[in-house]
C-alpha cells in the first residue's frame, strides 16, 4: 500500500499526471464545453426547462470538474481548477459576445417562438419545436385553459416554459378543446350542423352534416371536434 503524505504537494496538485498534461486539459475542456453545448441545443428547449442551455452547460461542466478531485487520490487539484477557469472564462466571453450581437444571443440562448396566434396553432412554428400536441395541451390545462379560443397568443420561451396571453372575457371565441375527454370525440364525420375545430391546427369553421370528408381550408386535415365556447374561469 502506498504511503500517502499530507504534504506531498506534487500528488495533491497534479495527482499522477505530468505538468504538461495541464495544456491538454485546457484543450479537452474547450472541446467538451462545445460538445455539451451543441448536444443540449440539439435536444430542444423542453429538455432543459427552467434553465437556459447556457446555464445547464455551466452546471454540467463545473460539476464534472469538481467531482473527480474530491474523490480520487490520483486526480490532482490543478486540472480541476483549470477546468473551472476555462469554463468560467468561456461563459464570460460568450456572454459578452451575446450582449453585442443579437444573432449570437439567439444562437446561445434561443428565442421565444409563437405557437398560438389568435386562437389557432402557428403551424410552421409548432413544427420546428420538439413539442407534442398532448404535452402542449397539458401545459395549457395546468394554466386553466379549456380551449384555444381563450388564448390570444402563446409562446414557448428559451427556457422551455409556456407563456400564455388571454382574450378578455367578452372576446373569447369558439376554439379547439384541450380537455382529453372532449378532444377524444374527434371524428372525420360531421354529425350535425355547428361550429367545429380542426384537431390539427385549431381552425374553427361552421360546418353542415355531410357524407364525405370535409378538409380544413387552413391545413387540409379532415378530423374535427365540436368547438368549445366556455369562458375562462379565473
Amino acid at each position: 500500500m502506498n504511503d500517502y503524505q499530507l504534504t506531498d504537494w506534487q500528488r495533491i496538485l497534479l495527482g499522477e499526471t505530468p505538468l504538461h498534461f495541464l495544456v491538454e486539459v485546457l484543450g479537452r475542456t474547450l472541446v467538451m464545453f462545445a460538445v455539451i453545448f451543441i448536444g443540449l441545443r440539439a435536444t430542444g428547449k423542453r429538455a432543459v426547462r427552467q434553465l437556459s442551455v447556457f446555464e445547464l452547460v455551466i452546471i454540467i461542466g463545473l460539476g464534472s470538474a469538481a467531482g473527480d478531485p474530491m474523490f480520487y487520490h490520483d486526480v490532482g487539484l490543478l486540472p480541476g481548477v483549470l477546468v473551472f477557469t476555462v469554463v468560467i472564462l468561456s461563459y464570460r466571453t460568450m456572454t459578452r459576445w451575446a450582449s453585442k450581437s443579437t444573432k449570437f444571443e439567439e444562437f446561445v440562448e434561443g428565442k421565444a417562438v409563437c405557437l398560438i396566434e389568435e386562437g389557432k396553432f402557428s403551424i410552421e412554428e409548432f413544427k420546428k419545436e420538439d413539442l407534442g400536441q398532448d404535452e402542449f395541451f397539458m401545459e395549457m390545462r395546468l394554466a386553466g385553459v379549456e380551449h384555444l379560443g381563450q388564448v390570444r397568443k402563446a409562446y414557448i420561451e428559451s427556457s422551455g416554459g409556456i407563456s400564455l396571453f388571454f382574450y378578455a372575457e367578452g372576446d373569447v371565441k369558439p376554439g379547439l378543446p384541450v380537455l382529453p375527454e372532449v378532444f377524444a370525440r374527434k371524428s372525420k364525420r360531421i354529425p350535425e350542423a355547428g361550429e367545429y375545430a380542426c384537431t390539427f391546427c385549431g381552425n374553427v369553421e361552421s360546418l353542415q352534416p355531410t357524407l364525405t370528408n370535409q378538409p380544413c381550408p387552413r391545413c387540409q386535415r379532415i378530423e374535427w371536434v365540436a368547438a368549445c365556447l366556455a369562458k375562462r374561469v379565473k
